[in-house]
């Protein structure tokens, strides 16, 4: 009988029957995650598909390592999916760096293959290595809490849902794992590159600090997940608090508020919370109205709030607005022609086709039933409609955004893709197509 070393993968992530694709780049991880899910994929019920992205980049090495994926997939007897895209030509579009390029094309091809309907997840390999080596990064760069929570087990998007079972198995262990099969992996040679930030910290950084803790990389993985836990209690406390300190709109002479694109906070019972919770609100309210605030712009508006004098402004990154009045400080984002140009910008886009506007990018695809040629991008509008999946029928647009609690700018700069008066996606929820049509949509300030 066959005795393999352990190798720590967490199953509680998946259910019967989930069809799975598993990232396979060919590398160490992803390739002793795939061997073994397959070992398991009976007894865990799994349908498993494999995903090899050919990033353009690396040549001939490259060729190999789509070569070796595919022929492992088919030694296995699965389905195996293949893309390939240029990383370097969209990186430099973009002014991104290769590496955040590689990342965004990647999950972005993830997400049209869940959309495909071919599978309903995608499973990575990251390791306890991977977690530790993006904590530090995050860490370097000064991230807030949710930051230093890493990768995390589970990214929800409404095509599907990404997986990392792998998150509490070495590297050193994965390569046990596969020593002991007899299964040989790819080397990628761009990981020994010390231009990339990630191999600096794998090869200079961690190895120098692990002189000080050699169980540095178990440590920083715990705090990831502490990080995860406390981001997800502080979310549920914001969203608590919020209401009873954030007022929409303008105060007037009479009484009562003034609708406008605003958003104002009562500074007397904000001065009454403890300093963490006052920041998570501010910094919530300026993500209402479309706009994301480092820290030292949560520290100015702070100090403006509980230490400023009225009529006192102040002009934030991302054209967010401050003022200070007696009892609130206002937020509003400026008027520029720009913004008000997006609240009536419309986009026509051929279907299937793709169109970048109103801060998405969306590609159409078809099966080739659909009726409709043409398809529109536009921000919503008073009266529109949209059905839901799994809804029963069709909601008001307004009545979704106060569910999802969006206000000020960001409310009515919200985007929706319409064919024929019928709305076919809509950001930031899950839309019942119409037969024959796949919408995927990418958020340009995710990407």
């Amino acid at each position: 009988m066959r005795i393999l070393p352990p190798l720590a993968l967490d199953t509680t992530l998946f259910k019967p029957g989930l069809r799975l694709a598993v990232g396979l780049s060919g590398g160490a991880d992803s390739v002793a995650l795939l061997r073994a899910l397959a070992e398991r994929s009976g007894e865990l019920g799994l349908v498993l598909h494999t995903a090899h992205l050919h990033h353009g980049l690396r040549g001939e090495e490259a060729d190999g390592d789509l070569t070796f994926a595919r022929a492992l997939a088919a030694e296995l007897g699965l389905p195996f999916h293949e893309a390939r895209i240029d990383v370097a030509v969209a990186a430099k579009e973009r002014g991104e760096s290769i590496e955040e390029a590689a990342r965004r094309l990647r999950y972005g091809w993830f997400r049209q293959l869940m959309a495909s309907g071919e599978v309903e997840a995608v499973v990575t390999a990251h390791t306890r290595d991977d977690q530790a080596e993006t904590v530090l990064a995050k860490f370097l760069r000064g991230a807030w809490t949710e930051g230093l929570g890493g990768i995390h087990p589970v990214v929800t998007y409404p095509e599907g849902r990404i997986l990392r079972p792998l998150l509490s198995a070495t590297r050193a262990e994965v390569e046990a794992y596969l020593a002991a099969l007899g299964q040989g992996w790819r080397e990628d040679s761009s990981n020994r590159h010390l231009t990339f930030t990630r191999n600096r910290i794998r090869h200079e950084l961690l190895p120098l600090l692990e002189g000080w803790n050699p169980r540095l990389r178990e440590h920083l993985a715990q705090m990831a997940e502490l990080a995860r836990d406390e981001e997800a209690w502080w979310q549920l406390e914001v969203a608590r608090v919020a209401p009873q300190l954030l007022l929409p709109g303008r105060p007037v002479r009479s009484g009562g508020r003034a609708a406008d694109d605003g958003l104002s906070i009562d500074i007397t019972r904000l001065a009454t919370l403890a300093p963490a919770l006052q920041r998570r609100l501010l910094r919530f309210a300026a993500e209402q109205l479309g706009a994301k605030i480092d820290s030292p712009a949560t520290e100015e508006l702070r100090a403006l709030a509980l230490s400023g004098k009225a009529g006192q402004k102040r002009q934030l990154a991302q054209g967010l607005r401050a003022e200070r009045s007696h009892r609130e400080l206002r937020l509003r984002l400026a008027d520029t022609e720009g913004q008000m140009a997006d609240a009536t910008a419309e986009f026509t886009v051929a279907i299937p086709g793709e169109v970048t506007g109103l801060g998405v990018r969306l590609r159409i695809e078809t099966d080739g039933s659909a009726l409709a040629q043409t398809a529109s991008l536009r921000n919503w509008r008073p009266g529109d409609r949209v059905q839901l999946r799994h809804s029963s029928g069709p909601r008001k647009v307004k009545e979704v955004l106060e569910r999802l609690r969006v206000s000020g700018s960001g409310r009515a700069l919200w985007p929706v893709l319409e064919v024929d008066g019928r709305i076919l996606w809509m950001r930031g929820v899950e839309v019942e197509p119409p037969p024959g049509i796949v919408v995927v949509g990418t958020l340009l300030e995710e990407a």
